[in-house]
């Protein structure tokens, strides 16, 4: 039996429609399609045409984590999330070390879906199913939980480590999948909150008060959880710093009681999955500084590294259509899927010249070992610096504007390199 298709409806703000109400246009909407494509969304342009649905709808998606081809509609079981997103943004949570008076930020904390986040999934691009894997580990753990199934005999702990170089998406991806958790989970938890802890830049100010800080943190923690219909998504950035406490504390590079910090974090972590309604997503950029006894506890450790030859002709094809749409490249032209280019053999006709030679800066900037980060920040430099004509470049130049940034950004990057490296007399 094929997975139903998870339909997410933006519901404007001002809207005061039930989600029945909703869900009833858009259903009366999607049976009179042929086929829907996963991963695509109709926007308020799209609905146009329909009053009512624009009156109350934002945006409809299809998600993409169920299935990868096009999907017919009259064999296909629809699943609507009817939500609303925050707009207020993050919030602070800060405190006082009372050995200098000094104020600090511990952690920021979203209400989800947020408007922030809005639209981050759709932008991430891996070559595996990163995304799809994380998103079913999540659902499975919680599954279990609700079937009560004996965590003694059968272990999980609803931890998930995200590794690898900066850059490559790490954090977006713990943010995003907490964004998605909030829509897909609604049912079960009608409130989300995601909690950002900087592990990094936190235990500077831990040292000095051991553990003191950190259970007066997990205290706000835990009073966030005790909402059992919240699902709490607790993020903690940069993990890495956990090995290096523990070892420059062995050492006698940093004060004793840093350990005990470290060991305070570690045990409050503990208590945090054994709540129902608890996730807890880790990153860091240092593979081999991971701290052994935390690398333990997390059920699912992904790498995410520089996106391959596939993922970043994909980036850079969003980003041109992206610019196509706001009227940045003009004409708006057809930038063609990596598989159309592939199944005619990279055949070259003037309709696919431009995307022909985007699949080759692509391949330039993989080869480079280009991150997503810095991928996403080419075309601007090359409407910036490298397309400076008046009024707007057609897609074919801005392509060759494309390749001018991601080769001076290369060169300025050895020269960095250069620079940074000692001289010897």
């Amino acid at each position: 039996m094929s997975p139903p298709v998870h339909v997410e409806v933006v519901q404007k703000l001002q809207s005061r429609a039930s989600k029945d109400y909703i869900k009833e246009m858009v259903h009366s909407l999607l049976i009179n399609f042929v086929s829907i494509s996963p991963g695509s969304s109709l926007t308020e342009k799209d609905l146009e045409d329909n009053l009512d649905l624009t009156e109350h709808v934002q945006m409809i998606s299809f998600c993409d984590i169920d299935h990868e081809t096009e999907v017919s509609v009259t064999q296909a079981e629809f699943v609507y999330h009817i939500y609303k997103l925050d707009s207020f943004g993050a919030e602070t949570d800060t405190m006082t070390d009372s050995s200098t008076g000094e104020e600090f930020a511990a952690a920021d904390m979203w209400a989800l879906p947020s408007q922030e986040f809005h639209g981050l999934w759709e932008t991430l691009i891996y070559d595996t199913k990163l995304k799809e894997d994380t998103v079913r580990f999540v659902e499975t753990a919680f599954d279990f939980a609700d079937k009560g199934v004996d965590p003694n005999v059968v272990g999980w702990n609803r931890v998930v480590l995200l590794h690898g170089p900066p850059g490559t998406g790490k954090t977006s991806l713990c943010r995003a999948l907490a964004q998605k958790l909030s829509v897909r989970l609604s049912d079960r938890f009608p409130r989300a909150r995601l909690v950002e802890i900087n592990a990094h830049g936190l235990f500077s100010k831990w040292f000095a008060e051991s553990g003191k800080l950190v259970a007066r943190l997990f205290e706000r923690l835990e009073e966030i959880v005790a909402d059992k219909r919240l699902l709490a998504c607790v993020l903690v950035d940069e993990v890495e710093s956990l090995a290096h406490a523990r070892r420059a504390a062995l050492s006698g590079l940093e004060p004793s009681d840093s350990i005990r910090a470290v060991n305070a974090l570690l045990t409050q972590l503990d208590r945090l999955r054994r709540r129902p309604n608890a996730l807890v997503l880790t990153t860091s950029n240092v593979t081999g500084a991971i701290d052994v006894a935390f690398v333990d506890r997390a059920d699912i450790k992904r790498r995410v590294g520089p996106p391959s030859a596939r993922a970043t002709y994909e980036i850079l094809r969003g980003c041109c259509s992206e610019l196509m749409t706001r009227g940045v490249v003009a004409p708006r032209e057809p930038v063609f899927e990596l598989r159309l280019l592939e199944d005619s053999r990279f055949a070259e006709s003037e309709s696919s010249r431009p995307s022909l030679r985007l699949w080759e800066v692509a391949l330039e900037a993989a080869a480079a070992l280009m991150s997503g980060r810095a991928l996403r920040r080419l075309p601007f430099l090359a409407r910036a610096l490298h397309a400076r004509q008046p009024g707007a470049p057609d897609l074919l130049h801005f392509v060759m504007a494309l390749r001018a940034a991601l080769h001076q950004y290369l060169a300025d990057a050895a020269e960095l390199e250069d620079d940074s490296c000692p001289v010897s007399n």
